[in-house]
């Protein structure tokens, strides 16, 4: 249970960096008005926010963040982008997320190893 709170958190995390990053690139790349900069900024300050919630190390919460922050960006590629996913990405996604709960709950796993 406590996994799936943990990938929970991640996703919403890496969803405020994504639209704190993606709504300036719209500003920037696409025309769009400058106003959309206020949000973003909001959304990136959610996002290191969300990161203090972790009570593992800064190092271990991030490098884990990292994996599930890449499963978030590919379903923002198919949802916004309209990319849809190749096979190779949902097996490079899955790698991913194994690496996550390895890192997260690694030293709980040691004892069964």
């Amino acid at each position: 249970m406590e996994i799936l709170k943990t990938l929970g958190l991640f996703t919403v995390t890496a969803l405020a960096e994504i639209i704190g990053c993606y709504l300036p690139y719209l500003y920037l790349r696409g025309g769009k008005p400058f106003w959309l900069l206020f949000p973003a900024a909001v959304s990136l300050v959610i996002f290191v926010w969300l990161l203090t919630l972790h009570p593992q190390a800064a190092g271990r919460v991030y490098a884990a963040y990292g994996g599930v922050y890449i499963c978030v960006a590919l379903m923002w590629l198919w949802a916004v982008d309209a990319i849809r996913p190749a096979m190779t990405d949902w097996i490079g996604v899955s790698i991913c997320l194994i690496g996550v709960i390895v890192i997260m709950y690694g030293r709980q796993l040691d004892r069964y190893l």
